[in-house]
């Protein structure tokens, strides 16, 4: 019995083996077929449009306006590559060419392009393209899928796409939270911007490369945003992670109309890193009770609490926690709804969008300049903002433009000293 059972074990196995075996088969000549039959589809539609032209084969026809003038050898985009094809020709009755709709569609090389710079975008590599492809069947002669042909078309895209992004007008954007943050690619930095607007949606703003995360270069990110239309005459809140360079770029632009949130993450981590290991669950306990209180008063008692015991035997993090602890707070005093609160408490939000940059990165070996880095990372935020959702807690976003709006009614003078005392 036991014989049995293996040589019908055996069959299961040749008979599964068999048909994993089609199975690859028939998909290998499904995907050639289907890149054949639009090869049919594309010349029966080229003819059609012939014949609408110079009227049904031999056919006499009073009137006629064109000819048919037999066939020539050309190139069609299919498939995401360059396909050798014959191209029906038809001449008009003076001799000039016929052009027909169809073949100056598919000839152009704009749709291969956009293959090929989607593929590189979700990471088949230039190298792999190819292999990335339908097949084709064996007669029919294909190029433009080669490492550089493929490099050269993305190379291409991305500059055209770059050049025309941050270019683009933001005269649109009804600004109500700005968020700079940086990120190192090989010797460089890359600053962005990300703006939220007054009902939560997020807007990548701008990127500047640069060599470090100085105002210099942030002032520069902020100067083309202003030469680009962004408003500056209306106070917004700036969330920062608390590089004096930033904050002192934001204040430059916007003079006093910014109010600055230092990352709540941020400042855990610096005092974190100037304390050893055994204290740093217990100030990590203290810091969130304070950041998660909900009242300002209260969170600046229990840092204030914590700065006083730390400041004898470890004043570096006590100097850490110091350092701008009001502008930690800041969001706080608006009483926003917890959401909301929260979410524009830290930079968490541009650095999911730097996290981006980052990963497409990671495909490229070497970098061969400073143009190639903004180019890759322009790519990657353009394709990242098609994935943007509302922000968390926009809901509450009518109450901190309603803070921001007081704020400049104090700036103005517009408001009367009741509604200050209030």
């Amino acid at each position: 019995m036991k014989k049995i059972a293996d040589k019908r074990d055996v069959r299961n196995e040749v008979k599964m083996a068999l048909v994993r075996g089609l199975g690859a088969i028939v998909r290998r000549d499904l995907r050639a077929f289907v890149v054949d039959a639009g090869m049919v589809a594309l010349a029966e539609l080229l003819e059609s449009e012939r014949t609408a032209v110079c009227g049904p084969r031999h056919a006499r026809q009073k009137g006629r306006q064109a000819y048919r003038a037999g066939h020539t050898r050309g190139e069609l985009v299919m498939g995401g590559r360059r396909l050798s094809a014959d191209r029906p020709r038809a001449r008009t009755v003076t001799g000039e060419e016929v052009e027909l709709p169809s073949w100056r569609f598919f000839s152009e090389e704009d749709p291969l392009t956009e293959r090929a710079m989607e593929q590189m975008v979700v990471g088949v590599s230039t190298r792999k393209y190819a292999r990335s492809l339908e097949p084709a069947s064996p007669g029919v002669k294909t190029r433009g899928t080669s490492k550089s042909a493929v490099s050269r078309r993305f190379v291409a895209k991305t500059e055209a796409q770059m050049d025309e992004w941050l270019r683009r007008d933001l005269s649109e954007i009804s600004l109500a939270t700005l968020m700079i943050d940086g990120v190192h690619v090989d010797e460089h930095v890359l600053l962005v911007a990300l703006g939220i607007d007054v009902n939560g949606n997020k807007h990548v703003l701008g990127v500047r490369e640069g060599a470090t995360e100085n105002s210099t270069a942030c002032t520069e990110l902020l100067a083309d945003l202003v030469e680009r239309n962004l408003r500056t005459d209306y106070t917004i809140l700036a969330v920062l992670d608390g590089a004096k360079a930033l904050a002192k770029a934001v204040r430059t632009v916007w003079g006093k109309r910014v109010l600055i949130q230092r990352c709540q993450v941020h400042k855990h981590r610096n005092v974190a890193d100037q304390l050893p290991e055994s204290m740093r669950p217990s100030v990590k306990k203290i810091m969130q009770q304070a950041y998660r209180s909900r009242n300002a008063k209260t969170a600046k008692r229990l840092l204030t609490n914590l700065l006083q015991r730390l400041r004898s035997e470890h004043p570096g993090a006590a100097g850490s926690l110091e350092e701008g602890l009001d502008e930690t707070l800041t969001v706080m005093g608006f009483n926003l709804p917890e959401w909301l609160e929260r979410t524009l408490s830290t930079t968490n939000a541009i650095e999911n969008l730097i996290g981006s940059v980052r990963a497409l990165g990671h495909r490229v070996r070497r970098w061969r300049d400073g143009k190639m880095i903004l180019r890759w990372a322009a790519t990657a935020l353009v394709e990242a903002s098609k994935q943007f959702r509302r922000l968390r807690g926009h809901a509450g976003m009518a109450k901190l433009v309603a803070t921001l709006r007081a704020h400049d009614a104090v700036l103005d003078g517009t408001v009367d000293r009741k509604e200050k005392a209030a």
